[in-house]
């Protein structure tokens, strides 16, 4: 016997669960619970990180890890493909499969392929609905598992995924799919300009501001000149190319001799130990503190603690971009004066000397003027965090966003069932 027809249930699919970095998903993920959408998640990673957010203890929704590698768990990827091969979806999913292959030649693609068998035997037959997080691997499984089963899926974009993702992928996926949303209007451009404008919409994440403390009542007006008492100087996000965490080295190195500061950053990332030598070869290695990867309520903290919060984005040689960091506006949550790039989905939260301080992507040089200004100054602080946290709790909440996503999960769900055509 068939499913309701109106069942609400859906599978979030996402990269890795959970995530520190990811902030944003689990936002999402346990306000729609909140609104009674019954959700089940699916994984193509285990995590890696031992520390969770408080929002991933608050989170319901099962969790299903598919292989992540295919050998590791040979017997369920073996019992996933046969059980595909009697299904009527088999042919077009290969098919489709075979074109993507002969574009893009390599393990990783035969891998997504392994996933998608396993996801579509193991999924709950309830399970009508799939929305998956990331554009590019995620995307590729759901295509398949969709193909397979005749579920129906949506997507949502973020950054990586719309920059790096080759255009005939992008353009294919977009086409099948019912709808995506992405975070940024950069990204929806981008989207937008391989399918029919209104198949892709710009959904900001925002912030659920419920989550955090009101900011400080006040800070102390530091302004770099008592060694006892220098600037605090904090940054938030990943050690990997996009985030130009070296070009931020490079600035602090910068900053005259007699501006007296202290510089935290919290994250892990494969350039964090390259990050450490190029901070200890610049001299500056008794002034910077790499914490590692924290979970929010100690994020929190440190940007209540802090007098300036920086994040110097930047294109990565791999064509790879942020869209809108969640941590530029958890700072602005604490009116925390910003310093960042005008660059990526940043410039759409943060208006040069309104909310905060704007440079040149990549320019190290323009960063340490910036910071050094800054730090010296705390009354122009003061101005760009309440800028910043005024516009955060205006236009950028997560009300807003959520609304959208409900509605357009609730319309699909009702969606009847989709039957693989005949080969």
């Amino acid at each position: 016997m068939l499913p309701s027809m109106t069942a609400r249930r859906i599978a979030v699919v996402v990269k890795g669960y959970p995530r520190l970095s990811e902030t944003f998903i689990a936002q999402e993920i346990l306000a729609l619970e909140q609104r009674d959408l019954e959700i089940e998640i699916w994984s193509l990673r285990h995590p890696t990180e031992r520390a969770v957010h408080p929002m991933h203890k608050a989170i319901k929704a099962r969790v299903a890890y598919l292989p992540e590698y295919l050998y590791e768990e040979p017997l369920r990827v073996l019992r996933g493909a046969f059980w595909s091969l009697s299904q009527k979806g088999f042919g077009p999913t290969i098919k489709a499969f075979w074109r993507d292959l002969k574009r893009d030649f390599t393990a990783n693609r035969v891998r997504r392929l392994g996933q998608a068998f396993v996801m579509a035997r193991e999924m709950p037959e309830d399970v009508r609905h799939l929305h998956v997080h990331y554009l590019h691997t995620p995307a590729s499984v759901v295509r398949y598992a969709s193909l397979l089963t005749g579920r129906s899926w949506t997507f949502s974009a973020h950054a990586k995924d719309i920059w790096t993702t080759p255009d005939w992928e992008k353009r294919e996926k977009i086409a099948e799919a019912l709808w995506g949303v992405t975070c940024t209007a950069q990204g929806a451009g981008a989207l937008q300009a391989l399918s029919q404008p209104d198949k892709v919409s710009l959904v900001y994440h925002g912030l659920d501001l419920s989550r955090f403390p009101a900011p400080p009542e006040s800070r102390p007006a530091r302004n770099g000149s008592d060694p006892l008492d220098p600037v605090r100087i904090v940054s938030v996000g990943r050690a990997v190319a996009k985030k130009g965490f070296g070009d931020l080295i490079r600035a602090l190195a910068a900053l005259p001799q007699d501006l007296h500061w202290r510089f935290a950053h919290v994250g892990g990332g494969e350039l964090l130990n390259s990050l450490k030598k190029q901070a200890q070869d610049a001299g500056i290695a008794n002034r910077v503190a790499f914490l590692g990867s924290r979970a929010q309520p100690d994020i929190i903290a440190l940007l209540r603690e802090a007098d300036l919060f920086v994040l110097p984005s930047k294109e990565a040689k791999s064509g790879d971009r942020d869209g809108l960091p969640n941590v530029i506006m958890e700072a602005a949550s604490q009116e925390l004066a910003i310093v960042a790039t005008d660059f990526a989905g940043i410039p759409e939260f943060i208006r040069n000397d309104v909310e905060g301080q704007l440079v040149p992507s990549s320019d190290w040089e323009a960063l340490s003027n910036a910071l050094n200004l800054l730090a010296r100054d705390p009354e122009r602080r003061k101005i760009f965090g309440a800028a910043a946290y005024s516009r955060l709790r205006r236009d950028f909440s997560m009300e807003g966003g959520i609304d959208v996503l409900e509605v357009r999960l609730r319309a699909v769900t009702a969606i009847p069932r989709k039957e693989p055509e005949r080969v």
